[in-house]
C-alpha cells in the first residue's frame, strides 16, 4: 500500500475544475434573486440581529468574562459557535446525496467524483467566511477592536475543513448503497447541535460532564475559534498539531475508500 498521501495530489491536479465548480455552485445558489450574492451577507446579519435581540431582551443572558459587552457579547460568542457548526453541518447534510443526485457523472463521463465533496466544502467555507465578516463587524461595535489572534483562525479551522471533507467523502460513498444515511444524518446533526458548546461555554458545565462533551470534535473547534476570534487568546498547540494530523489521516482513508467503492456506483445507480 502506498504510504504517501494521495488526496492532496489529486486535489491539486483538479484544482481548476474544483474552483470553477465551486464558483458555479455559489453563484447558482442566488441566481435569479434580486439581491444576488448579497444574501450571503444578509442572512447571517439577520441571524445575529435576532440572536442579539432574543438574548438581550428575552433571556437577559450574559457570557462569563465579557460582561462589559453585555448581551451583545453573548450573541457574538453564540454566533462564533454557529459559524463552525454550520460549516460542518452543511457539508454533512449534503454529502449522502452528492453522488446519488449526479448519476451522469458516474455513468456517462470520466469525472473525478471526489471533487463533488470538495465543491460542497468550498461552498460551505465561503458562507462561513461571509458570516465571519459579520461577526467581526459586531465585535468592532461591542469591543471597538478585533484581536490580532484572529490570524490563527486558518490553522484553527484547518482540522474542521479537513474533517468536513473526510466526512463528506465517507458519507457520499455510503449514501450510494444505503439511502437511509441521509435521514440518519439529519437526526444526528440536530442532536449534535445541542451537544456542542454553541449556546454555552464548556466551562459552564459541571466538571463531570465536561470530558463527555470534549469527545465531540466540534467542541474543540468551537472553543478554539472563540479563543482566537473573540477572546484574543492563542490557540492550544496540541489541538493544532493532533487535530491536523488526525483529520489528514481521516481524509486519506475516506478518499481511498471512495476510490475503491466508486467502481460499484454505476451498478447501483
Amino acid at each position: 500500500m502506498n504510504k504517501k498521501l494521495r488526496f492532496p495530489r489529486n486535489l491539486w491536479r483538479h484544482r481548476e475544475l474544483w474552483w470553477r465548480l465551486t464558483e458555479r455552485e455559489i453563484l447558482g445558489r442566488y441566481r435569479g434573486s434580486v439581491l444576488g450574492i448579497a444574501w450571503s451577507f444578509i442572512t447571517p446579519l439577520a441571524m445575529l440581529a435576532v440572536y442579539t435581540f432574543v438574548f438581550s431582551q428575552v433571556f437577559k443572558a450574559r457570557w462569563g468574562g465579557l460582561e462589559q459587552a453585555g448581551p451583545l457579547g453573548f450573541a457574538i460568542n453564540l454566533f462564533a459557535g454557529l459559524i463552525v457548526f454550520n460549516l460542518f453541518s452543511e457539508c454533512a447534510i449534503r454529502a449522502p446525496s452528492l453522488i446519488v443526485s449526479n448519476p451522469n457523472y458516474v455513468k456517462k463521463v470520466v469525472f473525478p467524483l471526489d471533487i463533488l465533496s470538495c465543491v460542497s466544502v468550498g461552498n460551505a467555507c465561503f458562507h462561513a467566511l461571509t458570516s465571519l465578516c459579520i461577526l467581526l463587524i459586531f465585535e468592532l461595535i461591542a469591543f471597538q477592536t478585533i484581536p490580532l489572534t484572529l490570524l490563527w483562525l486558518p490553522l484553527v479551522w484547518l482540522p474542521l475543513i479537513l474533517g468536513s471533507l473526510a466526512c463528506s467523502w465517507l458519507l457520499s460513498s455510503a449514501g450510494v448503497f444505503l439511502r437511509d444515511i441521509g435521514q440518519l444524518i439529519g437526526v444526528g446533526i440536530n442532536m449534535l447541535m445541542f451537544l456542542s458548546p454553541i449556546f454555552f461555554p464548556l466551562s459552564a458545565l459541571p466538571d463531570r460532564w465536561q470530558p463527555l462533551l470534549r469527545i465531540n470534535p466540534l467542541a474543540q473547534v468551537i472553543e478554539q475559534t472563540r479563543r482566537v476570534a473573540v477572546q484574543g487568546v492563542n490557540p492550544d498547540w496540541p489541538y493544532l498539531l493532533i487535530g491536523t494530523v488526525i483529520t489528514l489521516l481521516a481524509c486519506e482513508i475516506s478518499f481511498r475508500g471512495l476510490q475503491r467503492s466508486k467502481k460499484a456506483f454505476a451498478d447501483v445507480l
